[in-house]
């Protein structure tokens, strides 16, 4: 592979590549230097999702989260993209009634589950989803956590300009080295500010996250249960059959992983110092989990038991409605 082409990835059909996507992909260290990168390190990039560990940070750095109890699956409910599963809403649920809140409070909006189980049981029962079912709501409730300890208004708290955000935004600005003034920013399918970063600074931050190279203590160890307790119960971070989930108990702990919209993936590695972040060109989720393990491969992270107990995921078989194997998603020879 060339460091400087993208990683490539095919979908097949038969014995014809039907599509082909493109991944740029950027490992770095602690200290911010580039390992390995494969396209572009440089291009601006929406973190959707994948940033939700940086995020995080605030809701222990000022106390709130030993100050309400919060376990560590909720610190993993936190940083997740969870798919509305009963436990998954259950625990946002008992979380919000802890701090003094319901769902009334949270500002991210409402989505059937993404599980397909879950919203089938939802329509058979009559029910509509509500904010506890937006996969971000985690993450939603976190906010409004160290909101309600240091005893700020909730409302609005999706607003730039709300404590909360500039919180976010500076543990943002100081994981990654971006002056966060200057950062192209829009706005989340769930109303909060996010910012475009450099994905080579975005996984600095990741490696950061994993090292605390340069961070404060208390940052530190911030950072170390955030990651530690999204390993620990992958099952909160996404949900059944989904990729973080699958891919984090196969790696019983090692690694941290988070996708985001629009073909974005983080990970964190604590056991080797490193931190990649890759964004797929056409925005395709199902590319970036294949160029994601192929990256990991490439870079002699993998043990060969992990290498194994990932190879579903590595080169999953697609099929068509009658279960028929039809063609695959694999790594593909690189695009200049």
């Amino acid at each position: 592979m060339s460091a400087s082409a993208p990683l490539s990835v095919e979908v097949t059909r038969g014995a014809i590549v039907e599509s082909r996507h493109l991944v740029h992909v950027v490992a770095v260290d602690g200290g911010g230097r580039v390992i390995r990168q494969w396209g572009d390190g440089e291009q601006a990039v929406f973190p959707r999702s994948a940033i939700k560990m940086i995020q995080a940070l605030p809701l222990i750095e000022t106390g709130a989260a030993d100050a309400y109890g919060l376990a560590p699956d909720e610190l993993a409910l936190a940083c997740a993209s969870h798919s509305g599963e009963p436990k998954h809403v259950s625990a946002v649920a008992k979380w919000l009634e802890r701090i003094g809140l319901d769902h009334t409070a949270l500002e991210c909006g409402s989505h059937w589950p993404t599980n397909e189980e879950a919203t089938r049981g939802m329509a058979a029962r009559g029910e509509t989803p509500s904010a506890l079912h937006n996969n971000c709501s985690g993450k939603h409730t976190s906010m409004l956590t160290h909101c309600r300890h240091l005893q700020e208004d909730t409302k609005g708290y999706v607003r730039a300009e709300h404590a909360v955000q500039r919180r976010v935004a500076a543990a943002i600005g100081d994981l990654t080295g971006v002056r966060m003034p200057d950062a192209p920013v829009g706005i989340d399918g769930c109303a909060i500010p996010t910012f475009a970063l450099p994905l080579r600074a975005f996984a600095h931050g990741l490696a950061r996250m994993a090292t605390g190279a340069g961070l404060s203590a208390d940052r530190a160890t911030a950072a170390r249960r955030l990651l530690s307790a999204m390993a620990a119960h992958p099952d909160m971070v996404a949900g059944t059959g989904r990729f973080d989930t699958v891919f984090m108990a196969a790696m019983k702990g090692r690694f941290t992983t988070k996708g985001g919209a629009e073909g974005v993936w983080a990970a964190a590695l604590p056991d080797h110092g490193i931190g990649i972040a890759l964004k797929t060109a056409d925005g395709t989720g199902r590319a970036g989990e294949i160029a994601l393990i192929e990256a990991l491969r490439a870079l002699d992270l993998l043990r060969p038991e992990e290498s194994d107990a990932v190879a579903g995921l590595a080169r999953p078989t697609l099929r068509n409605r009658n279960g028929m194997a039809v063609g695959e998603i694999r790594p593909g020879a690189p695009v200049f």
